[in-house]
């Protein structure tokens, strides 16, 4: 008896199942495979980040005479005017929080919709550093959800000062370069080490939009902003 074709195929309902089946699986290993990476980083530095890759393939297509700039320094290394100046600009309440800010994130959810478009993410250290690693610089709403995901990961998985470190150091600071230590030689010709408050507070103000300063440094906001920020700083509260 010949079989019908209702029959002989497999119907759209078994191939949806399947595809979300497939699709299910490879989230979760990609899970999996964030949460063993970040506990490998709990004690081994990572050699390299999602950010610095990326930018890596760009610079050797439009800028090969740039390379990557990045020197990893240990956390005590790293002027404690950097760290509170850090904290004081991206996220006050560092030490205290469970790696996200609710409200911040409900603000910059109301300037997207109103904007139309998403322009703000609300983003605490964690959070940036958990994007740094692991993501692209895509803005997209799922791209927020794999970020608190990996969020969540870092904070279950580290202390803060390590995380805190990790942030220090792969943190981007203008065009290819990253780190507190790179950004240091590049913007001073210091050290990490050796930042004074006023050199921290404006390398400070520079992170949200890095290559846009480190092309206009004698910005007018940036001059403001800096000055701001160094008032502030003396009341940050380090991670120990």
């Amino acid at each position: 008896m010949t079989k019908t074709k209702s029959t002989s195929r497999p119907g759209l309902a078994r191939w949806v199942v399947y595809v979300g089946v497939v699709f299910a699986l490879a989230w979760c290993a990609t899970q999996v495979y964030y949460f063993a990476q970040i506990g490998v980083w709990t004690f081994v530095n990572p050699r390299t980040t999602a950010f610095m890759r990326s930018d890596a393939s760009r610079l050797a297509q439009d800028r090969p005479d740039l390379d990557i700039q990045h020197a990893w320094v240990p956390y005590d290394q790293i002027s404690r005017n950097l760290k509170r100046a850090i904290i004081a600009s991206e996220d006050a309440n560092f030490v205290n929080n469970n790696g996200y800010e609710t409200d911040a994130i409900l603000q910059a959810w109301e300037k997207n919709k109103a904007r139309g478009k998403i322009v703000a993410g609300g983003s605490t250290i964690t959070q940036q550093l958990a994007r740094n690693l692991f993501l692209s610089r895509q803005k997209s709403y799922i791209r927020k959800g794999q970020e608190l995901i990996i969020t969540w990961m870092l904070e279950t998985l580290m202390d803060k000062e390590r995380i805190f470190e990790i942030y220090l150091n792969s943190v981007e600071w203008g065009n290819g370069v990253y780190g507190a230590q790179a950004a240091a030689q590049y913007y001073y010709k210091s050290s990490a080490s050796k930042l004074s408050a006023w050199q921290s507070a404006r390398l400070a103000v520079m992170l949200p939009r890095p290559k846009y300063f480190d092309e206009h440094r004698s910005s007018p906001y940036l001059v403001q902003r800096t000055a701001v920020i160094a008032r502030r700083m003396g009341a940050a509260e380090l991670p120990h």
